[in-house]
């Protein structure tokens, strides 16, 4: 018997039974109440793990509002036991399954078995996103198995192989900066809807003349405010493309604070979207209330 044979079998008419099939099929692919979706939606895997910036504070908001107004679904990981914890970020497994991996590291020395993980992703060719510190995610001594791991801002970002190389420092944890939009970057997805000036408290990141590469697009461009020292413009955001053929997004704002501004909010947003080849919403709905402190250095290092 067909299927149309049983639903008569069954005093139910074909198109009866069809609406019925499509209705459940519609409403499986449907968000929850919430705004969550089901499995079927893009996986979004945030690993955080920084002594400074409080990331371990602010991803997680971040993380809710994107499953919660965008349909996304989202795991964070964070260090153990704390922020400090250089040597132990659980769950990396869930990068398997991660449509999009979202870096704010710092000086972590993870074990072999962990940092596979993050190989594998990138290998895999998936797209990355990296916040700030993870242009120095990795500090590894001299001679260690995984020294190589130390330059993952410049194979996995497009940012300066670790800091301090190649000119990689700051200007000075007095200062922030002024953000403007570079305008041949205007019509880019990730600038969509993104103030074309706005102000952030991050203390500038420098990382010209060879970063980000040649073939990257640089985004935004910042002016450090009160510096140090003698300071330059330096993009603040850019999108590439990586060896293995992953999109990337990498922004060197992430300061707590940061996550306040809404045009920063809105910018995270659209990277990540950008990262997942997933059109940038039209629709922006608001600012996320993240109030999170900065934490500081609080650690021996």
């Amino acid at each position: 018997m067909t299927r149309f044979a049983h639903a008569k079998a069954a005093g139910r008419s074909p198109a009866l039974l069809t609406l019925i099939l499509l209705g459940a099929a519609v409403l499986g692919g449907c968000a929850s109440a919430g705004g969550r979706t089901g499995a079927a939606a893009p996986l979004v895997v945030f690993v955080a793990g920084d002594h400074e910036y409080s990331g371990e504070q602010t991803l997680p908001i971040l993380a809710r509002e994107m499953e919660r107004r965008y349909g996304i679904r989202t795991q964070v990981l964070t260090s153990s036991p704390d922020q400090n914890g250089e040597r132990d970020i659980p769950g990396l497994e869930a990068l398997e399954q991660a449509d999009v991996a979202v870096f704010f590291l710092r000086w972590r020395q993870l074990p072999a078995e962990q940092v596979a993980h993050i190989d594998r992703y990138l290998r895999s060719g998936k797209p990355v996103v990296g916040l700030r510190t993870s242009t120095h995610a990795f500090n590894y001594p001299a001679g260690h198995a995984l020294e190589r791991w130390n330059a993952f801002g410049q194979f996995a970002l497009g940012a300066p192989p670790g800091w301090g190389k190649d000119g990689h420092t700051h200007y000075g944890h007095e200062s922030s900066t002024d953000v403007s939009l570079i305008p041949a970057a205007a019509g880019h997805p990730v600038a969509k809807g993104v103030a074309p000036q706005f102000h952030v408290r991050s203390w500038l990141y420098h990382v010209v003349p060879k970063h980000p590469p040649a073939d990257a697009t640089p985004v935004l461009m910042g002016r450090a405010v009160k510096p140090n020292k003698p300071a330059v413009e330096n993009p603040v955001a850019w999108t590439w493309t990586n060896q293995w053929g992953g999109r990337v997004f990498t922004t060197t704002m992430g300061h707590p604070e940061d996550f306040a501004v809404e045009p920063f909010q809105r910018l995270l947003v659209n990277g990540i979207h950008w990262a997942l080849g997933r059109p940038v919403p039209d629709r922006w709905e608001g600012p996320v209330s993240i109030q999170v402190p900065y934490r500081g250095i609080v650690t021996t290092r």
